[in-house]
């Protein structure tokens, strides 16, 4: 079997096969494979080839919307809250 670089574990592949899966679910997998991805690769690339190879899934299917969900930018984390926020009341 060829194992594809941009799924190393093959955890988007088998998303697609199972009957009934949840968008939950998909967001876990979805996490477990960015996290298998090597540290040097570019996610959203790795995504973008993956939504083409899977272009012939449903549309509505839960691991298409997750990752399609993973292309959208959310900007740098920020704290919120804390001691600080308390006492600046």
């Amino acid at each position: 079997m060829h194992k594809d670089p941009r799924d190393p574990k093959g955890l988007i592949r088998e998303a697609y096969r199972i009957e009934g899966i949840t968008v939950g679910e998909c967001r876990s997998i979805f996490l477990d494979w960015a996290m298998s991805l090597p540290a040097t690769a570019d996610s959203k690339t790795a995504v973008q080839v993956l939504l083409t190879q899977y272009a012939d899934a449903p549309q509505d299917h839960p691991m298409t919307q997750t990752l399609r969900a993973g292309l959208v930018d959310i900007g740098p984390a920020r704290r919120k809250g804390g001691r600080r926020a308390r006492l600046d009341t």
